[in-house]
């Protein structure tokens, strides 16, 4: 459960980790960044367990990693949007950041409202108004990649199960 930061359609990479940050790999050092192009205070403000919720096509822009690497180790627990790009989608998986798509929550949940999120189930529960939407939950596989931290503590995990 956390408190929502709310943005527009087409929150690109460059505004999620702007390029002269980049330098670094280093998650803490990324999130002392992140969102300072569209928002200069959220890494001031973002909480463990915070939610960003935006509208269509959030992430698209540069493949970067760093985008969804930056927002989970700010404290944002799970980012909702009606779509993403593609390649967004994928770095988020892979490096274990939740993120949800429903159109319903983007419209109706405002920024400031304290929003609670079940990933198993889709669930999304608007605290502040009382109100629960829903998004599509993922299949076992990828809810694995998002419980062992993205794909490489997944694998790594699936090779000691088989030892």
């Amino acid at each position: 459960m956390g408190k929502v930061f709310k943005y527009g359609e087409n929150v690109d990479t460059d505004v999620i980790i702007p390029a002269r940050h980049l330098l670094t790999t280093d998650p803490d050092a990324l999130a002392k960044h992140c969102m300072e192009d569209i928002d200069a205070e959220f890494a001031d403000k973002v909480r463990e367990g915070d939610i960003i919720v935006a509208g269509k096509n959030f992430g698209c822009g540069s493949s970067r990693e760093h985008a969804p690497i930056a927002i989970k180790a700010s404290g944002v627990s799970c980012v909702i949007a009606p779509t993403f790009a593609r390649i967004f989608y994928r770095n988020s998986l892979n490096t274990g950041m939740p993120i949800l798509e429903s159109e319903e929550a983007v419209q109706k949940i405002n920024a400031g409202d304290e929003v609670e999120v079940n990933l198993k189930t889709g669930e999304i529960k608007n605290i502040t108004k009382g109100e629960t939407y829903q998004a599509e939950p993922f299949p076992e596989f990828i809810q694995g990649l998002i419980d062992n931290n993205g794909l490489v503590n997944y694998t790594n995990q699936k090779l000691k199960e088989d030892e």
